[in-house]
């Protein structure tokens, strides 16, 4: 007999209500997109990144990559580069006065000066790209969906991880990545959200596939990244585990730890659910212990990287000019060029403009996440 379920108590937080709720008195007046080459420029951003380097000559520099919740500027700051190290680190905010500039067709700024602002003087929700969803409403649909599984020991299990009010305040923040998709403050439950969606669907058209296997795997493949990374102060980074171990492998320990709580938990339903976890990358070289070998886990890994790809795509078609189809820049994650529609702008640029960023080289190459 399966234990009673646990009592769901959502955490009904609205979207982006941990933030600073200071009154802004230091303004912000022009966002990262709208900045266009030639362009003086005085204004507040967040240094997401900061690393000091010499010329050839033997001179320091800075490299800085600024960012707000439109999306993200590499730096360069030439003079007093060693007087001004303190007042930059990561995560700071900074007033900056410089100029735009385009160096192979990539806009970048050369600061002139800084200095750090006090974030009680600022709103912090200027500089941190979020999920336009309503956190609350995602949550409450998350569980719901939950609920629906058929199986009662797989609904046993999401419930009773569901049910930590620490977990799903976290999820409510967590990003689903670093840099690549749905890198912003909500995006793994967004994400998450999604694929399980997809799943929903997808169980419709297809009936051989197990409907509670699949959506208790869309609801947990990237449960994990919970652990992966930090979320103390933005921006958020990987834990030592988070990289030593990865998200699927810290996603199965806290499972597993759930398992061991339901009594009569079949072990061969544990390890189809594990390996739907462990394969939905798809591939070795993307990061997959495993790689799919059953129905579910192939469906797994497609919706995955199908929600992952749109929305890249959607990101970068908010930033282009105009509204027609137009050329991106080389997107290096994706070894391509893109040929996308613009539309309104959304916050949270693609940050892998041809750039490192700083990402695992497992997850670069055609995402693999």
């Amino acid at each position: 007999m399966v234990p009673s379920h646990h009592k769901i108590d959502v955490i009904l937080t609205q979207n982006r209500s941990y933030k600073c709720c200071h009154m802004t008195t230091t303004n912000k007046t022009i966002q990262i997109k709208e900045i266009t080459d030639g362009q003086a420029i005085h204004d507040l951003f967040l240094v997401r990144e900061m690393s000091r380097g010499e010329t050839k000559a033997g001179k320091p520099y800075l490299s800085l990559a600024l960012m707000d919740a439109s999306g993200e500027i590499s730096c360069r700051v030439w003079e007093n580069a060693d007087q001004l190290m303190g007042e930059c680190p990561n995560g700071a905010i900074v007033l900056v006065s410089g100029q735009a500039q385009a160096y192979k067709g990539i806009l970048q700024l050369r600061i002139d000066s800084l200095s750090r602002v006090a974030e009680s003087e600022v709103d912090l929700a200027l500089f941190v790209p979020s999920t336009k969803g309503n956190v609350s409403q995602m949550a409450k649909e998350l569980v719901k969906l939950a609920t629906s599984v058929e199986n009662p020991f797989l609904k046993e299990l999401l419930l009773s991880l569901f049910g930590e009010r620490k977990l799903m305040a976290a999820m409510k923040k967590a990003p689903a990545a670093k840099a690549m998709h749905h890198a912003y403050v909500g995006g793994l439950l967004e994400h998450t959200l999604a694929v399980t969606r997809l799943a929903e669907s997808v169980c419709t058209l297809y009936s051989t596939l197990d409907r509670s296997l699949l959506l208790a795997g869309a609801l947990l493949h990237d449960i994990g990244k919970l652990k992966e990374f930090s979320f103390d102060s933005f921006p958020f980074d990987y834990t030592d585990r988070g990289r030593l171990v990865g998200h699927m492998v810290l996603g199965i320990e806290m499972m597993q730890e759930k398992i061991n709580e339901i009594p009569g938990f079949p072990e061969d339903l544990a390890d189809r659910l594990k390996h739907l976890i462990l394969s939905h990358h798809g591939r070795h070289e993307f990061g997959s212990p495993s790689l799919p070998m059953m129905q579910e886990a192939f469906a797994l890994n497609f919706l995955d990287d199908l929600d992952a790809k749109i929305n890249y795509l959607d990101r970068l078609s908010g930033q282009v000019k105009g509204e027609g189809y137009q050329w991106t820049e080389f997107q290096r994650n994706l070894e391509r060029f893109l040929f996308v529609r613009g539309h309104q702008a959304e916050d949270g640029l693609p940050s892998d403009q041809g750039q490192d960023n700083g990402v695992d080289p497992r997850q670069r190459s055609l995402f693999g996440l």
